[in-house]
């Protein structure tokens, strides 16, 4: 699929991931692909996050690669320039929203209040990441949160306390395009060198998200 945030919507689960070093970034890669898990998030959490971004885009261009934890312009252009096809913030920040709509980057800024969602989309903003989404409430807290601005098409994607165990409440509700998943690739186990476990957790990601797309079709 050419358009990244389709991708995401038809898998329904996308892997949040702090990795920290460049020579990790293509083993990871192919252990989400051996999980079915043809797409990450590569957060700007740590100093490797460029390196890594460019690593994957030129030695796995099959896994569509996004960056998170944009907090400034400069790490925008970064992502980018690297080859980030999609980009996520914890929070909105409307210059953040503007430069990546310049860019002709699909960008979902972190939105946690009826406020915040409240200036996101009057921005032109149709795509929020609900964050924390654990903390903010869970899914009945999005449900409430989502129900007044339904008729503008908002879109969110939950990330933030999510669980394999939970993807099914997440993604029953209709607003829901994918849940942002940190459990799927942790730092320690990408630190550790245990692919085969990533590659276990993507495909029980895939599963579940699978099972509860199907549910609410």
């Amino acid at each position: 699929m050419d358009n990244p945030i389709d991708l995401i919507a038809s898998l329904g689960v996308v892997p949040v991931i702090a990795i920290e070093k460049a020579s990790d970034a293509v083993p990871l890669a192919d252990a989400l692909l051996e999980g079915g898990l043809p797409v990450a998030e590569i957060t700007f959490r740590t100093a490797a996050a460029a390196d890594v971004l460019a690593a994957i885009r030129d030695a796995r261009p099959e896994l569509c690669i996004g960056a998170g934890t944009i907090l400034d312009k400069d790490n925008l252009k970064r992502a980018v320039d690297s080859g980030a096809r999609f980009g996520l913030a914890p929070g909105y920040d409307p210059e953040i929203v503007d430069a990546a709509k310049a860019a002709g980057l699909p960008f979902c800024p972190g939105i946690m209040t009826p406020t915040d969602l409240t200036q996101a989309t009057a921005r032109g903003v149709r795509l929020a990441k609900f964050f924390p989404a654990g903390v903010a409430g869970g899914p009945k807290a999005l449900a409430g949160i989502a129900a007044p601005f339904a008729h503008l098409g908002v879109r969110f994607i939950p990330t933030g306390g999510v669980t394999e165990g939970t993807i099914g409440e997440w993604l029953a509700i209709k607003q829901v395009v994918a849940v942002g998943g940190t459990w799927i690739a942790k730092t320690e186990d990408i630190r550790e060198g245990r692919f085969a476990e990533i590659a276990k957790n993507a495909a029980g990601a895939v599963k579940a998200a699978r099972e509860a797309l199907e549910k609410r079709a």
